[in-house]
C-alpha cells in the first residue's frame, strides 16, 4: 500500500515539474505558411482589328501589239501611272506570346484610275500617239504573321509577312490613237473590264502603341504584290468587236501606309487555373 502511495506522489511531482517548465518556455509564433509560386504571365489572346490606309499602286502596261513593232521603231512612254486610293480592312487574330502573333485580314481597295501616253516613230517616217485611260479596284485576303521586336515604354516595333489572294477587277479601258504626221486621222478603241483572282503576298513593318491592356493602335507600312490583271472583250466605239483585248496590267504592286487598331477579347481567353491552396507546415 505504501508503494502505491509512493508512485502516486512521484507521478504528481513529475507532472508539476513539467507544467512549471512549460510555463517558463517562451510562446513561439507559428511558422509562416508556404504558398505556391504565382503562375507565369499569359500573353495569349484573341483580338479583332480594323485598318484604314492610303494606296500607291504601280503596274506595267503591256500591249500585245508592241511585241511586233517594225524594226527601227522609236518608242517612248509618258505619264504612265495610277492615282492614289484608299483601303479599308478588318481581321481577327491571336497573340501567342510576348513576341509572336498572327491574323487573317480582308480588305477592299478603292478604284484607282490609270492614265498614260505612248509615242511611236516608225521608219518612213510616220508617227503614232496612243492615249490610254483605265482603272482597277481589288479585294485582298491575307494570312499574316508578325514578330514583335520588344517594347520600349508603350511602343512595340514589329515586322511581318503575309500570303493570300487578290481579286482584281479592271474597268473599261480606252485607247485613242492619233496619226499626227499622216492624214491626222484618229482611231478609238475600248476594252471591257474583267475580273481575275491571283496569288498575293505582302511584307509589313510598323510600330504599335498600347493605349490600354485591351486597345492598341498601329502605324504600318506594307509592300503588296497582286500579280497581273487583264481586260475583256475589245471593240471600237461604234460597237464593232475586235476580239479579246491586248491590254494587261502586269506586276501590280502597292506601297501602302495604314493606320490600324486592335481590340483584345478577354471574354474569349481561357483563364489560368487558380493557385493551389497554401502548404501548412506541421511542427
Amino acid at each position: 500500500m505504501r508503494s502505491v502511495k509512493t508512485l502516486i506522489a512521484a507521478g504528481a511531482a513529475s507532472l508539476l515539474s513539467s507544467a512549471a517548465f512549460a510555463a517558463d518556455m517562451p510562446i513561439m509564433p507559428p511558422p509562416p505558411m508556404a504558398y505556391a509560386p504565382p503562375p507565369v504571365q499569359d500573353f495569349g489572346g484573341w483580338y479583332l482589328r480594323g485598318d484604314i490606309g492610303m494606296t500607291n499602286t504601280k503596274a506595267r502596261l503591256h500591249v500585245n501589239g508592241y511585241d511586233t513593232l517594225p524594226a527601227g521603231t522609236a518608242f517612248n512612254q509618258f505619264g504612265h501611272g495610277f492615282d492614289g486610293g484608299m483601303l479599308y480592312g478588318i481581321g481577327v487574330g491571336y497573340q501567342f506570346n510576348s513576341w509572336f502573333r498572327a491574323d487573317i485580314t480582308g480588305e477592299y481597295r478603292s478604284k484607282v484610275s490609270f492614265n498614260g501616253t505612248d509615242f511611236f516613230t516608225f521608219p518612213g517616217p510616220s508617227s503614232l500617239g496612243d492615249t490610254y485611260h483605265g482603272g482597277i479596284q481589288s479585294w485582298v485576303g491575307l494570312v499574316n504573321v508578325y514578330a514583335d521586336l520588344g517594347t520600349w515604354g508603350c511602343l512595340t516595333p514589329f515586322i511581318g509577312a503575309g500570303v493570300g489572294a487578290a481579286v482584281l477587277k479592271t474597268s473599261a479601258f480606252s485607247d485613242v490613237a492619233t496619226f499626227p504626221s499622216g492624214s491626222g486621222l484618229t482611231s478609238s478603241f475600248i476594252a471591257d473590264g474583267a475580273t481575275k483572282t491571283n496569288f498575293a503576298w505582302a511584307l509589313h513593318a510598323g510600330v504599335a502603341y498600347k493605349v490600354t491592356n485591351n486597345f492598341t493602335v498601329e502605324l504600318a507600312y506594307r509592300y503588296l504584290d497582286m500579280g497581273t490583271a487583264g481586260q475583256g472583250q475589245g471593240h471600237f466605239f461604234d460597237g464593232t468587236p475586235t476580239g479579246p483585248s491586248s491590254f494587261q496590267f502586269r506586276d501590280i504592286t502597292s506601297q501602302d501606309v495604314k493606320l490600324g487598331v486592335r481590340f483584345n477579347l478577354p471574354c474569349c481567353d481561357v483563364p489560368p487555373p487558380p493557385p493551389p491552396p497554401p502548404l501548412i507546415r506541421k511542427g
